[in-house]
């Protein structure tokens, strides 16, 4: 069964709230119908009503199970103001610049997932990256231990002898251009907390190179990165309390084939020919690679889900079709549930 399977099935029994800043798009209208349709929870749609309803006509969509929000009406702007005012980036600007950032509907959407009005957010549809990821990244806070926001994608392929039974977890494949070691490291770890929350199982962590434990001195600079990152990782995972296995520097064909793997020596270890978890040098690689998986596999492509961050967060892609939403929305959405809800003993309520 596919990952976004398995995790209907868990959203179906604790269901979310999740906010679509642009909902009078039509791809967001037809992922919040289905969001609605499967009992996963309540889309909440940021803008005017009117053009809502009207092009929600026109795609012969229903609304009900769908709430729809205009923050310029909304009494939640009373409450939001005065929050926003006293986040030191924004305390500097008066009262009336404030209120017109909130009135632009990822600064609002994102203050309802901070206060606790939604569990999670999706953005991106209608904006560039930059304009969805900033009101994101000054509002809501990084997790403890953790120093950098990145992103992920989740693939969910057929073919199911790869990553957990199909699903691949590749990072950072969107945020940052050339991660130090140290934001290396932090994006290997969050994106295998995530990884880990979503499945149930243990995060393998291939740090990707060009080379598999180099042996000739002295090191390359990209491989010396790697090799430290890696190192980060572990120490970062243990202070964390992430169980999660990390290796590297590793080449791709050695960390996803147990038959490579065994001749390049890094066969019968925890990553090596098992990884569930592929992090990428840089962004150049993740971007690539990803999209080029996604058109000449097929694969389904689900992102990108940001890490690091305290709350559940997506920023997809212009490009993105409806059920590509609809599967991120349930990945952030899933990020909000509690893992003894997800994997462990689970009862009739949170």
């Amino acid at each position: 069964m596919a990952l976004i399977d398995r995790l209907t099935e868990k959203l179906q029994r604790h269901p979310k709230r999740v906010v679509f800043p642009e909902g009078s798009d039509p791809r967001i209208l037809q992922a919040a119908r289905s969001f609605a349709t499967k009992r996963l929870g309540a889309p909440i749609l940021l803008g005017d009503r009117a053009e809502i309803k009207e092009r929600a006509e026109r795609l012969d969509l229903r609304l009900d199970g769908i709430r729809i929000l205009e923050p310029e009406r909304s009494e939640d702007m009373d409450l939001f103001l005065p929050m926003i005012q006293e986040l030191p980036r924004f305390s500097q600007f008066d009262v009336d610049s404030n209120r017109a950032r909130l009135l632009e509907k990822n600064y609002f959407a994102a203050m309802m997932l901070m206060t606790g009005r939604a569990d999670a957010l999706v953005s991106g549809a209608t904006t560039q990256a930059s304009s969805a990821l900033r009101p994101i990244f000054q509002i809501v806070p990084l997790q403890e231990h953790v120093k950098t926001a990145s992103s992920m994608l989740v693939l969910d392929m057929d073919e199911m002898k790869f990553g957990v039974d199909g699903a691949l977890f590749l990072a950072d494949c969107g945020v940052i251009p050339e991660p130090t070691d140290a934001q290396l490291a932090d994006i290997a770890v969050t994106t295998a907390d995530i990884a880990g929350h979503l499945t149930g199982e243990l995060p393998r962590v291939a740090m990707l190179s060009w080379a598999t434990h180099h042996k000739k001195e002295p090191l390359p600079a990209s491989i010396a990165k790697v090799r430290s990152a890696v190192a980060m990782a572990r120490e970062k995972a243990l202070v964390k309390r992430i169980a999660a296995e990390f290796d590297g520097e590793i080449q791709v064909d050695a960390a996803l084939v147990p038959e490579v793997a065994a001749l390049k020596g890094v066969g019968g270890a925890a990553v090596g020919g098992q990884a569930n978890v592929l992090v990428f040098p840089d962004l150049n690689c993740g971007n690539i690679v990803s999209k080029m998986v996604q058109i000449i596999a097929g694969a389904r492509g689900y992102g990108q889900i940001l890490t690091g961050l305290s709350r559940p967060c997506a920023e997809i892609s212009r490009g993105a079709h409806a059920y590509d939403i609809l599967g991120a929305a349930i990945i952030v959405a899933c990020q909000a549930i509690d893992r003894h809800f997800l994997y462990g003993t689970e009862t009739s309520g949170e």
